[in-house]
């Protein structure tokens, strides 16, 4: 899919618009950036992704140092997660998930393929394209970090079908794919008490909140717990 020029005046231009199995998706360019929309629901952009990248380092510094871990990242959005984790030789083996195919494809020969190229040709990476919360329920693989960014956060869905991630069930589905000593980490646009809550329930261990500072606004925050057992 080719680039096409974008207004100078910040006039947002749509490069892609389709309609998929959980409603429309956009790709668009506002100025320099590239923007996701979900259903008429800004989802992020190309203009930070320090949280995104936080996301990433949180787990990877939770796992105590062990040796070649698997991470599997949930989202793909605009690539951000995906790029730090295949520079940091830390990770072992990075898996994927992602269940819209009109974002895999910007990733693979659209616009987002000028932030991710180097990063999806990194032999550890994978993408699967599925539904998350299927993914984690069904999946026979094990993973030593779960980093999970596929809404604006627990309280804050995309759709409604997501709500059941951040339930007890879905927790105990990430639970399940946890290695012994794994950990769950969850990137939230704002903090999340009842999320904390529902996680230490769930059996999650060391629970914990970070928040990272943005420009304007409520900090984003990344939810981390080790998994039970």
């Amino acid at each position: 899919m080719p680039i096409t020029s974008y207004d100078s005046h910040g006039t947002p231009e749509v490069l892609d618009r389709r309609e998929g199995p959980y409603g429309e998706v956009v790709l668009r360019r506002h100025g320099k950036l590239l923007q996701i929309i979900a259903n008429g629901c800004f989802l992020m952009d190309t203009s930070d992704g320090r949280s995104e990248r936080r996301l990433v380092d949180a787990a990877a510094e939770a796992l105590d140092g062990r040796a070649a871990p698997h991470v599997l990242i949930g989202g793909l959005g605009v690539g951000f997660s995906l790029v730090h984790a295949a520079a940091d030789p830390r990770w072992g083996r990075i898996t994927v998930v992602e269940r819209e195919r009109a974002v895999i494809d910007w990733h693979r020969c659209g616009p987002l393929a000028e932030l991710s190229a180097a990063a999806l040709a990194d032999p550890r990476a994978d993408i699967v394209e599925a539904d998350l919360v299927a993914y984690v329920n069904e999946t026979s693989d094990t993973y030593d970090a779960l980093c999970l960014d596929i809404d604006n956060g627990p309280d804050w869905t995309v759709t409604e079908d997501n709500d059941g991630l951040y339930s007890p069930s879905g927790l105990a589905g990430c639970a399940r794919v946890l290695r012994p000593g794994g950990v769950l980490a969850v990137w939230s646009a704002q903090p999340s008490p009842e999320f904390e809550e529902t996680l230490r329930n769930a059996g999650f261990q060391q629970v914990r909140t970070e928040e990272i500072p943005v420009a304007r606004g409520v900090p984003d925050v990344v939810h981390l717990g080790i998994g039970p057992g």
